[in-house]
């Protein structure tokens, strides 16, 4: 579909008009379902939750990146949760150690914050968000966000931060994503039936091909700009890739520190079981339908394939591998 395009503000009034622009456009756009009945709207190119519509936009229109940012994208399931806790570890660790990092007392997603979930969900912008104007106390500045690369807002693309996006396998998301939405619907089954609506591209965010083909691509011709991690490879050997991972966004490892265990200390502070043991984990809300112990499963590799007759899985894959085709991006399966 054609693309739809947005002008910059002019005034914090505009959000007012931004407000009725996003109501007529939702009114012209294709609509879906997706899982469970969400509503979902088809806008520049791929599928929005029409709830959050208005909240990415008004961050494409208003949010200015600084170079010093660093951005965590991915598509939802993919091991957010995870790299958030471990960038914010590896950003911090100078002001922090273990024993009192605010991951104790925080839910990763409180110290690092969605653009279109939670930073521009409100009514007025954030003053700090919409600035030129670095300050240098909150230097760097750490964000999150489903948003396909192609959707950015033009600041991140165009300034000199790093985004580094985390990729999962999409079996495997299927099952995290399911169980993240029925964790208190006990009554419903993941079947085939989600894997086929989810390799067709009928979910928030999706399709999945495009949206993570997108960073891929742009990891591979602006690798200073886009770190692609696999959460597979990841699982496989923390301590090598949290330390490309600290390379990226410039806050190398010293040899002192190697020496010390202070890799091994942050991957063990942020992994699964230790963060979902953590009390401020086991309650509360993140969002008004998402408990924070919903964010804190199994995160285990291979999964989703256990769901599949060896028919539909292998057919499946022949979907998967049609995406893929020519991009060099493959994705290990069990």
């Amino acid at each position: 579909m054609e693309d739809t395009k947005f002008t910059s503000p002019t005034s914090f009034s505009e959000t007012e008009d931004l407000d009725q622009e996003v109501q007529e456009l939702l009114s012209s756009l294709p609509k879906g379902k997706g899982w469970f009945g969400a509503d979902l709207c088809q806008c520049q190119g791929f599928w929005c939750q029409t709830n959050f519509l208005r909240n990415v936009i008004c961050s494409q229109r208003f949010f200015q990146s600084h170079d010093q940012d660093i951005i965590l994208a991915s598509f939802p399931k993919s091991g957010t949760t995870w790299l958030k806790a471990l960038i914010f570890s590896i950003v911090n660790r100078s002001r922090y150690t273990s024993s009192n990092t605010p991951l104790l007392t925080s839910s990763p997603h409180k110290l690092v914050s969605f653009l279109e979930l939670d930073l521009f969900d409100k009514k007025e912008l954030p003053i700090d968000l919409i600035s030129t104007t670095r300050t240098p106390s909150t230097s760097p500045r750490l964000f999150a966000t489903h948003i396909p690369y192609s959707s950015l807002p033009e600041s991140i693309k165009k300034s000199n931060c790093r985004i580094v996006y985390i990729c999962r396998n999409p079996f495997d998301v299927v099952v995290s994503w399911f169980h993240f939405l029925t964790q208190h619907k006990h009554a419903e089954k993941l079947d085939e039936e989600h894997f086929e609506s989810f390799f067709k591209g009928e979910v928030a965010g999706g399709p999945f091909w495009d949206h993570v083909l997108g960073f891929w691509k742009e990891s591979l011709e602006r690798p200073h700009k886009v770190s692609f991690l696999m959460y597979d490879d990841m699982k496989e050997d923390i301590v090598t890739h949290l330390k490309r991972l600290a390379e990226f966004i410039g806050y190398p490892f010293s040899t002192e520190e190697e020496t010390q265990g202070v890799i091994r200390e942050i991957a063990t502070l942020c992994s699964l079981k230790s963060l979902k043991d953590l009390e401020v984990n086991k309650s509360g809300n993140y969002l008004p339908d998402h408990a924070n112990n919903s964010f804190f499963r199994k995160g285990k590799v291979g999964e989703g394939v256990n769901y599949l007759s060896s028919s539909t899985k292998q057919r499946l894959e022949n979907v998967m591998q049609e995406k893929l085709s020519g991009s060099g991006l493959t994705f290990k399966m069990s």
